[in-house]
């Protein structure tokens, strides 16, 4: 099985955003203006799952909020859902759905380690087989929890606007437009998915430009 490149460092990130830069001249352009790209790793495993559950169609702060609660319940942890009520899971916030999502996570006895060691396509067949899970949640945990540097995620609406701004498209690129778009930057589309949202940031500063 190949699992390809693995973003450990940062200076992973600056290797990518130099072969992105020999590539494509607007990525060049765009690097002088955002410089040095995040790293943006993070844990994985059943509790980085449960957080991007936890954070679906909420605000950032009461995503925080309920996360935070259920740290302080100790909840956060696979066992702890294989013991705990409805009731217990309403007193922190969650709603019945995502009540539903989290028990299917924990029922799902997902291999973590194996996950690792899985191929990017087979990654994110795994977690959008889950409810909850969609591609995005699945592409994003693949990029910044396993450190995939070939995995992209196009149907982020952030990413498809920076796309229309650096390119100078006349439109917003559809998710399966921009996933052909990104196809050029492989093997290191999840290091040019972190200059297109840095761009971005940059972009909206300078432009005024809104989310869609």
């Amino acid at each position: 099985m190949m699992v390809g490149r693995i973003i450990e460092t940062a200076d992973c990130v600056a290797e990518g955003a130099e072969w992105l830069a020999r590539r494509e001249p607007r990525f060049a352009t765009a690097l002088t203006m955002t410089g040095p790209l995040p790293l943006r790793r993070r844990a994985d495993g059943f509790s980085a799952l449960l957080d991007a559950i936890v954070s679906q169609q909420v605000s950032t702060a009461s995503a925080a909020a309920i996360w935070g609660r259920l740290q302080a319940a100790g909840l956060t942890e696979e066992a702890a859902w294989h013991k705990i009520t409805d009731d217990d899971l309403r007193a922190v916030g969650l709603s019945r759905q995502k009540m539903r999502y989290g028990r299917a996570l924990a029922l799902a006895g997902l291999n973590y380690d194996e996950l690792r060691l899985a191929p990017n396509g087979e990654v994110v067949e795994r977690l959008v087989a889950l409810p909850g899970i969609g591609r995005w949640t699945a592409e994003i945990y693949a990029m910044f929890s396993l450190g995939r540097a070939d995995v992209f995620a196009p149907g982020d609406l952030a990413l498809q606007e920076s796309a229309r701004l650096l390119f100078d498209l006349p439109d917003r690129p559809s998710e399966k437009a921009l996933r052909s778009m990104a196809e050029a930057w492989s093997p290191w589309r999840a290091v040019a998915a972190r200059l297109l949202w840095s761009y971005y940031r940059v972009a909206k500063r300078r432009e005024g430009v809104r989310t869609g």
